[in-house]
């Protein structure tokens, strides 16, 4: 992807207006549960972290997340904010089941599985390929090293216990500034401290 093209898709980005789709959101789960069951390492903690990334990474490559859905922090990481009552609903209607399943460390996790296959028709393909690759990418990670590997993430970091955590920080780099973008910040420095003495004048 071109500089060029990528500085579009995050312009568009930072410009658009969200809106959650739950259908969309339920597909999503139905094609990562499905997916996932060959995966020994899949459960309630991993679900969260994958539609995250999901849905984040599309936000920063799309130009558009995924579902829209509002995501949350919580201390294992972030979240979908909705998730248990849209995946108690689906288990209702007969979408999925949960199985609740031990570990070698004494632990237990929630497991979802597909009873349905997943409708694609509202994805395009570059959703899908996204989606795919994410869920490659993350096979071999339990649902703990996922959280660790979101708890670098700056929207999660910056978030208050259960604060949305807006799609928009997603933009935002880690990496250091230049010399160049420091002394430019620097000049931003002295001309806020400057507006704020003359606020403070005119309010005095």
């Amino acid at each position: 992807m071109t500089a060029a093209k990528n500085k579009r898709i995050r312009r568009k980005a930072a410009s658009q207006r969200i809106k959650a789709n739950d259908e969309k959101f339920r597909e999503l789960l139905l094609f990562i549960a499905r997916h996932s069951e060959g995966d020994p390492l899949f459960g309630a903690i991993k679900l969260n972290k994958l539609l995250f990334l999901s849905d984040f990474s599309a936000y920063v490559g799309l130009g558009r997340p995924i579902t829209g859905q509002e995501y949350f922090a919580l201390s294992q990481g972030p979240a979908p904010r909705y998730l248990v009552r849209i995946r108690d609903e689906m288990k209702k209607k007969g979408d999925i089941a949960i199985r609740r399943e031990g570990s070698s460390s004494g632990l237990y996790t929630n497991r979802v599985f597909a009873l349905r296959e997943p409708d694609l028709s509202q994805f395009t393909p570059q959703e899908i390929a996204l989606v795919t690759s994410v869920l490659q990418n993350c096979w071999r990670h339990t649902g703990t090293e996922l959280t660790e590997i979101t708890h670098r993430f700056a929207g999660w970091r910056l978030a208050g216990d259960k604060e949305t955590i807006p799609y928009s920080v997603a933009l935002v780099g880690n990496r250091k500034p230049t010399s160049d973008e420091v002394k430019f910040g620097a000049t931003l420095e002295t001309l806020a401290v400057s507006c704020l003495a003359e606020n403070a004048a005119e309010l005095g």
